[in-house]
């Protein structure tokens, strides 16, 4: 059972919360239309437009839900789009930063208050994270997560050695599993150091853990956030309704913008 390793309050609220949790004081994607291959990653979300209105569904209807008329579309502008979804099977990620429920999956049972996780993958898509029972190597487990690739195309001296660093680094003493404090020596503080080191290695200036939370995770975990509440009331209500940018009157706060 994975133990608990990073609660937030809300997705959007992570930068504040990861720091709080280090004891520190905070200062002051997949490409559209990518196809999941697992199961976990959810239906498609497509978005087509009718009736002035943007309509979000997991499939595109006959007839309009709105006035029952038929859908076709007659212009390009009007051609429905497939939605980027913010998730992706992390076992099919090389040399990435992942985040993903503790327990369940983001699209069913993550509620805001809900646990979170983070690991480091592999090469081979193996994710190394650590928890109160020392560092894992999990094969499973990762199919919904959040995904912030760590390498940048064409660093293949860095990708050659990246298996062998990431192991270096899991075996020493530091991260044994009586070394695991929940507040301040936690999975969170296992990637970081690991990117840190990497980033050393490389002759790069290191990353404190707001900044990396601000500049990479946090625009991450905020569309995240806004796929979710898209994707369960799509769920609940059978499709969702929005008014175009141009139409009055607009969107009230808080509604979904794909």
């Amino acid at each position: 059972m994975t133990s608990l390793l990073i609660r937030l309050h809300r997705l959007r609220e992570f930068a504040t919360w990861a720091i709080r949790k280090s004891g520190e004081t905070a200062p002051g994607c997949p490409q559209e239309g990518k196809a999941m291959q697992c199961a976990e990653a959810g239906k498609p979300i497509i978005k087509f437009n009718h009736c002035k209105k943007y309509i979000y569904s997991f499939s595109v209807p006959r007839c309009c839900p709105l006035c029952r008329q038929d859908v076709g579309s007659r212009k390009l502008e009007e051609a429905p789009v497939s939605i980027s979804n913010p998730f992706t099977n992390g076992h099919q990620e090389k040399c990435s930063f992942l985040l993903r429920p503790t327990q369940g999956t983001f699209l069913r049972e993550y509620d805001g208050r809900s646990d979170l996780h983070v690991g480091i993958t592999n090469t081979n898509g193996v994710v190394y994270n650590y928890t109160m029972h020392g560092v894992q190597r999990d094969e499973a487990g990762w199919e919904q997560s959040v995904s912030i690739p760590l390498l940048q195309p064409g660093m293949f001296g860095l990708m050659d050695q990246w298996d062998k660093y990431l192991e270096d680094f899991s075996t020493t003493a530091a991260w044994l599993p009586h070394r695991y404090q929940e507040d301040c020596h936690n999975c969170y503080s296992y990637t970081l150091r690991f990117i840190n080191c990497i980033l050393a290695t490389e002759g790069k200036e290191q990353l404190d853990k707001n900044e990396f939370t601000e500049k990479f995770v946090v625009p991450r975990t905020r569309k995240a956030s806004k796929y979710i509440t898209l994707y369960r009331a799509i769920e609940e209500h059978g499709f969702y309704v929005i008014d175009h940018p141009d139409q009055e009157p607009g969107p009230s706060p808080g509604s979904v913008l794909c």
